[in-house]
């Protein structure tokens, strides 16, 4: 999107940060902002009859509303008035918008201001020596900035948006020389083993993790170790100390971490989440601003030279302390190919809950025990599933996962199992699209087999299918790309200062406005703000004071789950009436108590159950007062956990029973943790990219129609199941996928075409050598 012109630059590594993101690469020039974002403020005509009119008529005479408008048209066309609007901030659009609404307001109004009045007499009766067309423009400028007010403050929005020095936000951290230490390694390298000695050893320490079970785990080490520690986390505050006197030692998510506490040690983990599209700030934030004296990062070695070039801002140097895996780890040359083949010690990871499901039966169907690891599951569910996987005494010896396992859980893997190595993933619009999964993506997943200290003394990785195999040979012999830009996000404190100039302007608008103006240089990036704009949009209607509603959309949910999104609605609405969310209000809301699930659907609702708790305990701590029973909703919450491991290890007589209630022949099927888009913009993303995302988008669907292996729909098996596909061609499916967006009729042509081709010319699958060669590092680029 190009802002009056002037397009904008995006910084290397740049992910997601929304359409409307903007960076400046150039050091941070000045730039025109995105118009396309102003929304004009309605201005009511006059109502006229006060003594205005009479001053104005009785001076000269009624107007002629005929002649008036033939001559705002001739206004409108003259090239000297666009030029001066140009100088005054409006562009071609704001130029016709500011036109159409002054012209409404002329002609709709029984009365003007007597000196527009006189000037609009003078044009429409021909006096040349008194009247001229261009003599309107004072008053066009002054009614374009009533309705466009940023024009008036231009220069401030830019100042407060100006996010070009951010290690000056955090003048605490700059008040004290520290020592910034990198533990730089691959998974299972010890590196953050030696960063958590220092911290144990430190008279007061902060651990600042990406999810709440790192945290808990670093905070039952310390306390087992006899070192007080602290947990915080957004839904969560637990003591060391009875009386509730703050430890010198805290383990806390990294959003929640302090930039004002004093420190000796501080640890900042998997620094190489800083480019992450939504959370890569929090990183930012810890980096640049914790108080203490030494700084331990740990991750990938592709996050150094940024490290060390945003410590160079600070005047701070880098010690970096490489680390090499501690147990080998081998890519085998054979696939699995089969679970038949399955031992124990095996875990499968797949990238959707439909393929954990559907492997998870198959699994059983063997006489074989599995746990499973979603990311949807609650952390005590996910704990005592890799307790029961890491059990030696327990029968359950195989573990399907997906990615969730690549951080936060220590389990004994003997081989990780790639069911595929294709995700759905967002690209840097914050779209969707499907694509292999990234170097560093497969080695945190590939890491997880062997761990140090484990029972299986080295780590094996494969594939489920041999196809794959040769592709996930050189995604993990590539390097990892190096770490090229910081996230940043706007402070509550600069968008009250945006709402202050702008009141009438929407919080998404202002966040838009923001980010279109915002200016960073080339270390930097706006994080996508999507989530955010979302829940601003829905809770728009609400009255809420801008610090409440703002607090409000920072809130961490999934907007795929309907019922957490109504849920979050009726707490602000509630909210805004300033009557207290009690437990038994959101017992009722809940219908708590709540059974045991009979099937995935009910399984899928009390995981959504478990956010809402999750939601109320994170606001709770923010607004005390008003959502008052923590302790209670915390109370159930672990009961509900309970609830839901139970389901979780009856996963399979849920699959039967949700494919037993369905119509024959097909399965429900829940919704994925990363679901393609359904809206039509998102499916000409997928779209684009061609076969491999078309048939991912059919293995999805197909699924759901019950096809009892639609794994064989991957690109790579595609050609087996011509026939399939062709009989599913035209008919309900078809359809059914046309209807959700998941396929366009282009694309159905598209899939069409080139199954005749590949009939031609004897080719039934894209299993063969030269498509093995020609999938390298170009046909795992992003696509647009």
């Amino acid at each position: 999107r190009h802002g009056g012109g002037a397009p904008r630059a995006r910084p290397a590594a740049c992910p997601a940060s929304s359409s409307s993101s903007a960076s400046n690469g150039d050091g941070g020039a000045s730039r025109a902002p995105d118009t396309s974002l102003f929304v004009p403020v309605p201005l009511k005509p006059g109502l006229g009859g006060a003594a205005e009119e009479d001053v104005g008529a009785e001076l000269t005479r009624p107007l002629d509303k005929g002649e008036v408008l033939k001559n705002l048209n001739k206004f409108y066309k003259r090239k000297e008035i666009q030029r001066l609007g140009a100088e005054n901030g409006l562009d071609a659009r704001l130029f016709h918008q500011a036109f159409i609404s002054f012209r409404k307001y002329i002609m709709e109004s029984s009365s003007v201001s007597a000196d527009l009045h006189i000037i609009l007499n003078d044009i429409c009766c021909g006096f040349v020596l008194l009247g001229h067309v261009d003599d309107l423009f004072p008053f066009f400028l002054r009614h374009a900035k009533q309705i466009f007010p940023m024009l008036d403050c231009m220069d401030d929005l830019r100042k407060i948006s100006d996010l070009r020095l951010p290690p000056n936000w955090y003048p605490d951290a700059r008040a004290i020389q520290r020592k910034i230490i990198f533990h730089a390694g691959p998974t299972n390298s010890g590196k953050t083993y030696h960063a958590i000695q220092r911290f144990l050893s430190a008279k007061s320490g902060i651990y600042c993790g990406p999810l709440k079970l790192l945290a808990h785990e670093i905070f039952q080490k310390s306390n087992n170790a006899n070192v007080p520690c602290d947990l915080v986390t957004g839904e969560e505050r637990v003591f060391a100390n009875e009386d509730a006197r703050q430890a010198p030692h805290v383990a806390c998510t990294i959003e929640m971490c302090s930039t004002n506490t004093p420190y000796e040690v501080a640890v900042i983990d998997e620094i190489q989440m800083i480019r992450d599209p939504a959370r890569g700030w929090a990183w930012t934030r810890a980096l640049l601003g914790l108080c203490a004296e030494e700084i331990h990062v740990c991750g990938e070695p592709a996050a150094i030279d940024l490290v060390t070039e945003l410590m160079y801002t600070t005047g701070e140097e880098v010690e970096v302390r490489n680390y090499k895996r501690l147990t080998p780890l081998t890519v085998l040359d054979y696939a699995l190919e089969s679970l038949d083949n399955l031992r124990p010690g095996d875990c499968i990871v797949c990238f959707s809950k439909n393929d954990i499901y559907s492997v998870s039966r198959q699994i059983e169907a063997r006489g074989l025990e599995c746990a499973v690891i979603y990311g949807s599951l609650p952390p005590g569910t996910k704990l005592e599933q890799a307790k029961k996987f890491n059990d030696p005494d327990d029968p359950c010896k195989i573990l399907v996962a997906t990615d969730a396992i690549g951080m936060g859980l220590n389990l004994c893997i003997r081989r990780i199992i790639f069911n595929s190595i294709v995700k759905p993933t967002v690209n840097e619009k914050g779209e969707k699209e499907i694509d292999s999964i990234t170097t560093s993506q497969a080695l945190q997943i590939a890491g997880r087999a062997g761990r140090f200290g484990s029972s299986f003394k080295q780590g094996e990785v494969t594939t489920m299918h041999r196809d794959d195999l040769v592709q996930l040979k050189e995604i993990l012999s590539e390097a990892v790309p190096p770490v090229k830009s910081a996230g940043l996000h706007p402070t509550p404190e600069q968008i009250e200062m945006f709402a202050y100039h702008l009141p009438d302007a929407t919080l998404s608008n202002l966040i838009d406005i923001f980010v279109s103006l915002s200016q960073v240089d080339g270390m930097y990036f706006v994080c996508n703000i999507d989530d955010f704009k979302f829940l601003a949009d829905m809770i728009q209607h609400i009255p809420l004071n801008l610090r409440s509603r703002y607090v409000f959309c920072t809130a961490p949910l999934n907007r795929k789950e309907p019922f957490v999104c109504t849920t979050l609605l009726k707490f602000a609405r509630q909210f805004s009436r300033n009557e207290p969310l009690t437990f038994d209000w959101l017992c009722r809301h809940t219908k708590w108590p709540l059974a045991a699930p009979k099937n995935i659907k009910e399984l899928v609702h009390l995981e959504a159950v478990h956010d809402v708790f999750d939601l109320y305990l994170w606001l709770s701590y923010r607004f005390m007062d008003m959502f008052p029973d923590a302790v209670l909703v915390r109370d159930i919450q672990k009961k509900l956990d309970d609830i839901i491991q139970i389901g979780v290890c009856n996963i399979t007589k849920l699959i039967r029973a949700s494919q037993s209630a369905a119509a024959p022949g097909t399965a429900e099927v829940a919704s994925e943790d990363f679901p393609l888009s359904r809206t039509k913009k998102d499916a000409r993303v997928v779209s684009d990219h061609h076969s491999a995302a078309s048939t991912e988008a059919l293995s999805i669907a197909v699924e759901a129609e019950g096809l009892r292996r639609a794994k064989n729909l991957r690109p790579s098996r595609l050609g087996s199941r011509q026939e399939d596909l062709k009989s599913y061609g035209r008919g309900s499916l078809a359809n059914r996928l046309l209807r959700e967006g998941l396929l366009t009729q282009e694309m159905l042509r598209q899939l069409e075409s080139e199954w005749q081709d590949q009939h031609r010319h004897g080719r039934y699958g894209f299993g063969s050598k030269r498509d093995d060669q020609h999938s390298s590092k170009e046909t795992r680029k992003k696509r647009k």
